[in-house]
């Protein structure tokens, strides 16, 4: 299969069965949204069937993993703007919460969300791949196309580094 064309069809489904749960956990670490995460996966399906003859079996993989980042950090520049707005809204609805609970809860959140951004991108998609998804240090190295040392380097210092921030809550 690997002298064979990503314009098969059945080598394109060979590829899609293979890589398309992990692109999906991929884009979904990188964005943190199921809906965007399968509408980056779609894209960068696509985009690998329209560009099928300049794309070597071989390399399909990083193909599709590098697709699917350059739409990410696409994505991302358009969320600046909706978080921007975002917070400049303020909230009306009501709960049955405690208002002190719902403030140290809305408190720890922002300080976990911010301790997370802080991470190297690195960082941040190797801590949700482990912890989140429960991949193994192999694993994960060979879906980032890295050595395994380096995996278990940047969930070190994104721990180390998360424990700093948050500290003992």
């Amino acid at each position: 299969m690997k002298e064979s064309s990503v314009c098969e069809e059945h080598v394109y489904n060979a590829v899609y069965e293979e890589h398309s749960q992990y692109l999906y956990n991929f884009a979904y670490y990188k964005c943190g949204d199921t809906a965007k995460a399968e509408d980056i996966v779609q894209e960068a399906f696509i985009r690998l069937w329209n560009n099928c003859a300049k794309v070597i079996f071989e390399k399909s993989k990083a193909y599709l993993f590098t697709v699917a980042n350059n739409l990410f950090l696409n994505h991302v520049q358009h969320q600046k703007v909706r978080l921007n707005y975002q917070r400049q809204a303020t909230s009306t609805s009501k709960t049955n919460e405690n208002p002190e609970f719902l403030m140290e809860e809305k408190q720890f959140m922002h300080k976990l969300e911010a301790a997370i951004s802080e991470l190297t991108e690195a960082q941040r998609e190797v801590f949700l791949m482990n912890r989140i998804d429960g991949l193994t240090y192999k694993t994960i190295a060979e879906t980032l196309n890295i050595s395994q040392k380096a995996v278990e380097k940047r969930m070190h210092k994104a721990l180390v580094q998360l424990r700093e921030k948050i500290g003992n809550i």
